[in-house]
């Protein structure tokens, strides 16, 4: 789009952070849903959350309308650095030519999004922490209990160091790195499919929102267990020494979560998931094409 890999590390920020503050919700939704009956086979435990709308209530319920708003600053932060080191990424993979080879828009993605996440790790792990907080009755999930993000960065690094900061990473480096590189590749085949058949202008806000519903899609199918184990490896309880003490890791946790909650376990909240990527995708891309156009 002629614009240079600096601006595009603001615009996919801005872009990111606009599209989180309308999403937020969703992912206080999902963080629950995910964490719920966590290693316990299917039908042995309490169901305070059943499906995204009346999840929703019960989150408003129990913590209030400011409840689906949760873990936001920490949200917004890091939409911000892992949206904008993503899009800086990848307009540097675009000018470089590589994204013109095959597999070369895929492969730019998932690097990028591998990037990103290391960078936006720290902020990822308070937001997780933030939105899985609730009264006793309603908890699932460990609880960490931090009274702000500035003190819950502040209680973490006092307690394991800066390393402490990156506990969950080998989660969330898989789990962005398919998304972005399935979100980007679909993004950017499916504007071209849909104003090749003419069904939208080239350039218009329509074709951008069609392609990003159909990334959307794809996103939410290929995403969802990623997430899960990355949602369960940010929030479980630690030693002293910093390891956990549910999960050794990401294989670790693929394997128990499969062997106790069975394979569909690593699906749950997807309704969540895609109801927020989905309009988040549409969102972030939407924003970050437009803004480029300006």
């Amino acid at each position: 789009g002629g614009v240079s890999p600096a601006i595009d590390l603001v615009l996919g920020a801005a872009a990111g952070c606009l599209a989180c503050f309308l999403t937020n919700p969703l992912e206080v939704v999902k963080t629950r849903l995910q964490l719920q009956g966590e290693l316990q086979p299917p039908g042995t435990y309490a169901r305070p959350y059943r499906g995204v709308l009346r999840a929703a209530v019960a989150v408003c319920r129990a913590d209030g309308l400011r409840g689906l708003q949760k873990g936001l600053a920490a949200g917004l932060l890091y939409q911000g650095l892992m949206n904008g080191v993503r899009f800086y990424c990848y307009s540097h993979a675009e000018d470089a030519g590589w994204t013109g080879y095959p597999g070369g828009t895929v492969a730019a993605g998932a690097v990028a999004g591998a990037v990103g996440a290391i960078v936006g790790s720290p902020a990822y792990l308070v937001k997780t922490h933030l939105q899985a907080q609730t009264l006793s009755a309603m908890a699932v999930g460990h609880q960490h209990n931090h009274e702000s993000i500035s003190s819950a960065f502040k209680s973490i690094y006092q307690q394991h160091g800066v390393v402490g900061l990156w506990r969950g990473v080998t989660g969330a480096v898989p789990r962005v790195a398919v998304g972005s590189a399935v979100q980007l590749a679909t993004f950017a085949s499916a504007k071209e499919w849909v104003c090749e058949r003419q069904w939208f202008r080239k350039g218009s806000w329509a074709a951008v929102l069609a392609a990003g519903m159909v990334s959307g899609v794809a996103v939410a199918v290929t995403m969802t267990p990623f997430d899960v184990i990355s949602t369960r490896l940010y929030n479980q309880p630690v030693e002293a020494d910093g390891k956990g003490k549910l999960y050794r890791g990401f294989l670790d946790c693929i394997l128990q979560i499969s062997s106790k909650e069975g394979l569909l376990g690593l699906y749950k909240g997807i309704g969540a998931v895609y109801l927020r990527l989905g309009p988040h995708t549409v969102l972030s891309l939407f924003f970050w094409d437009k803004l480029r156009d300006m």
